[in-house]
């Protein structure tokens, strides 16, 4: 089957790659209907995440057709349409029974390399390099989905397939951020990044009762869907100063909650921002904290950030100090999509969650390469490239 991989740093090719089998009775393989590229996905294409091999699969995000089911499966058949977490999670450890699915103890098949990374295993990601696990990705024609029970859901006959897609990954990451930053009602809520991810963490938090959510980039598209889809606040970071008017728009506190959704690439102005691109560059530091450092300093004293950007390693110039004499709250995940994708599949089905115009530009498999650029480069107001492996 045709596969969109990844061959080397700055390399995506197109190739022939076996079709998945099951492996274990708990396992579906699914024909992909739609695979979305992710913000995440161009720190492999950079080569800023060292384990991936040529010829890896990319793509987390999907859903599609259950045309195979285990022995052991017990919740999906085939026929079903389903749309699948983008982390591996078995369900039973001790982590998932906390409900804190992506640090599962069985859904990376490769923990050493994340134990020395960071002091411990987090769960497996699909397409998301040998570190996560090396589970072959989704842009693919067919892809095997193992702990099918825990992992994949139904998609109510009422959402369309180009929504439903998003409930795989961007959805339930934004819900994690905005969960676990705690948003209560009558909250100000900031977040940097208007890309899928900041997006649905700013409607997670309007549906959590927050008084104002605003949202910061500089691509006015994006700016420009988030205002018409969304309906939160907007600002244009090259244009204001962003600390100055959260301040304004906040009693002259700051934000409540800070949610950082760009992670380790992130752009920015300024002389810091140049010292945090040589820096990475020259593999001096693995990491771009431009956004998270801003939210530190524009947060409320006693208020939370949520990093739920994608950060792999170091950064450099972190301001711990802002982070302890302001008593801020510093919090982190990777998404625990398995608690929330009922809720937003169900927000889905009563349109109160649409997601559909984050596909700016749907095409196949063997446009692979160009999509990627395209994504890269935010070419055309591109925002998210999704592949659809049928046609």
């Amino acid at each position: 089957m045709r596969a969109v991989t990844w061959r080397g740093v700055n390399e995506i090719g197109v190739e022939d790659v076996p079709e998945p089998t099951i492996l274990n009775g708990h396992d579906v393989i699914l024909e992909v209907g739609l695979s979305a590229t992710c913000g995440s996905d161009l720190h492999l294409v950079g080569g800023y995440v060292p384990t991936m091999r040529a010829g890896d699969v990319l793509g987390h995000e999907f859903m599609g057709t259950v045309v195979e089911v285990g022995a052991a499966v017990t919740r999906h058949a085939v026929g079903d349409r389903v749309v699948v977490v983008s982390f591996t999670s078995c369900g039973k450890c001790w982590y998932c029974r906390q409900e804190l699915y992506s640090l599962c103890d069985n859904g990376n098949a490769n923990p050493g390399i994340t134990e020395a990374l960071w002091g411990q295993a987090i769960g497996g990601c699909y397409g998301y390099s040998h570190a996560l696990g090396g589970w072959a990705g989704s842009h693919a024609r067919y892809i095997r989905v193992p702990y099918a029970d825990q992992g994949a859901f139904a998609i109510p006959d009422g959402v369309s397939d180009e929504r439903a897609l998003f409930a795989s990954d961007a959805a339930p990451t934004g819900w994690t951020g905005a969960d676990l930053a705690g948003v209560a009602p009558g909250d100000v809520v900031a977040v940097w990044g208007a890309g899928g991810v900041g997006q649905m963490a700013a409607r997670a938090a309007m549906l959590k009762g927050a008084e104002r959510v605003v949202v910061i980039d500089r691509l006015a598209e994006r700016l420009g869907q988030v205002e018409t889809h969304i309906g939160a606040e907007t600002l244009d970071y090259s244009k204001v100063d962003v600390p100055g008017e959260l301040r304004e728009l906040s009693g002259g506190r700051g934000p409540d909650v800070c949610i950082e959704a760009v992670g380790m690439e992130a752009h920015g102005l300024g002389p810091s921002y140049l010292y945090d691109q040589v820096k990475q560059q020259l593999r001096l530091q693995t990491d771009r904290p431009t956004a998270v450092r801003e939210a530190i300093y524009a947060c409320r004293k006693g208020g939370t950030v949520f990093t739920l950007g994608v950060f792999a390693g170091l950064v450099d110039k972190f301001p711990l100090g802002a982070v302890m004499n302001k008593g801020l709250t510093l919090r982190g995940a990777q998404q625990h999509g398995h608690r929330y994708v009922p809720e937003i599949l169900e927000r889905m089905s009563r349109d109160e969650v649409r997601t559909e115009h984050l596909a700016t530009h749907v095409m196949s498999l063997e446009d692979g390469p160009a999509g990627y650029r395209m994504f890269k480069g935010k070419d055309d107001g591109c925002v998210r490239a999704v592949f659809r492996p049928g046609d």
